[in-house]
């Protein structure tokens, strides 16, 4: 099944030091070996976005900063695991890794959710039927 990971963070952050790139790219190559890691990517500060609305059926073109926001998404990574045990194994070691170079002081989240399939035969419908039941359906890529 595949996973996204969104890392979540306060944008007045201070820029990862290099080191924490050189660790992430290590274990990007590690975990594309084990054929675990399908994309993973981050983004650059939200001044550079911008955000499109939907509301009352008109759409309305916001560019960055997100200044009203508590957090933003800074980073995200497609896994292919077996289970939702081994997502968080995963994230746990790709957090360890922020918590060793970062130290004591980091403040981040990692949302770990599993990905609906659009072209499975059952579709989204089977996850949304009944949420507290549903699994997401087996992905085909």
């Amino acid at each position: 099944m595949r996973y996204m990971m969104i890392v979540t963070a306060a944008e007045t952050a201070p820029p990862p030091p290099p080191e924490l790139y050189a660790a992430i790219g290590e274990m990007s190559e590690e975990f594309v070996a084990k054929g675990v890691l399908l994309e993973n990517g981050g983004l650059l500060p939200s001044a550079q976005g911008a955000r499109i609305r939907l509301e009352r059926g008109a759409l309305a073109v916001v560019d960055g900063p997100f200044t009203e926001a508590k957090e933003l998404v800074g980073g995200f990574a497609i896994l292919q695991a077996g289970s939702k045990a081994e997502a968080i194994e995963l994230g746990r070691k790709f957090m360890k890794v922020h918590a060793d170079i970062l130290g004591p002081t980091a403040q981040m989240t990692l949302e770990i959710r599993a990905m609906v399939d659009p072209m499975a035969p059952e579709g989204c419908a089977a996850v949304y039927a009944d949420p507290a039941t549903a699994t997401a359906p087996a992905s085909s890529h």
